[in-house]
């Protein structure tokens, strides 16, 4: 039984100013749709946020597209996924990207994006959840976030016993066989898997 069914893709509703940021989106969308597994985003049709779900769609893929009402216009809502969910608030938004997700991959973003990818970091190291997160280091784009992270752990307010679960990707091939190897870890299906940090 397939375990990795959906993956939330957080990153940002710009493009960014290096174009291989805008490839790695197309690339991964379309890894998604091959490989049959759902595509769950916030909703929006521009920047990167746009290009992984119009790709996913265009290799025919499924995308579910969350997104709270008052993003609707600054976003520029994509109607055209195969679901559609307009939340109330962003706090819906959040809660639904995370229930309807079997792992969390960070493109290339802003503040947002750091911001819901190191909630879910924090809703692991906290026991909340065991579902693996990945960032995708594109051309070094989260390098500077894991350096702070290990400074974190030098200056020990990340301890051994709190440690914070995350992997890394440097290239979008090697995302989906690393989140399903860490799901089928997760799940108890395979042994001696690590979903921490490699």
């Amino acid at each position: 039984m397939k375990l990795l069914k959906s993956v939330c893709v957080y990153c940002g509703s710009s493009n960014g100013r290096n174009p291989v940021y805008i490839e790695a989106a197309r690339q991964f969308g379309t890894a998604l749709a091959v490989a049959g597994v759902n595509c769950v985003y916030g909703g929006g049709s521009i920047g990167l946020m746009g290009t992984v779900a119009h790709s996913t769609l265009e290799a025919g893929g499924h995308v579910t597209g969350i997104i709270p009402q008052f993003l609707e216009k600054r976003e520029v809502m994509l109607r055209e996924v195969t679901d559609l969910i307009v939340t109330d608030d962003m706090h819906e938004r959040k809660r639904l990207m995370f229930e309807k997700s079997d792992a969390f991959v960070a493109l290339p973003g802003g503040i947002g994006t750091l911001e819901e990818v190191v909630e879910m970091m924090t809703w692991a190291q906290l026991g909340q959840h065991r579902k693996p997160i990945l960032l995708a280091n594109i051309d070094s784009f989260w390098s500077p976030l894991l350096e702070l992270m290990d400074h974190m752990r030098t200056e020990a307010f990340i301890r051994p016993e709190t440690e914070v679960p995350y992997l890394v990707a440097e290239r979008i091939e090697d995302i989906l066989p690393m989140l399903e190897t860490a799901v089928a870890a997760a799940s108890g299906t395979v042994q001696d898997v690590s979903v921490a940090h490699l």
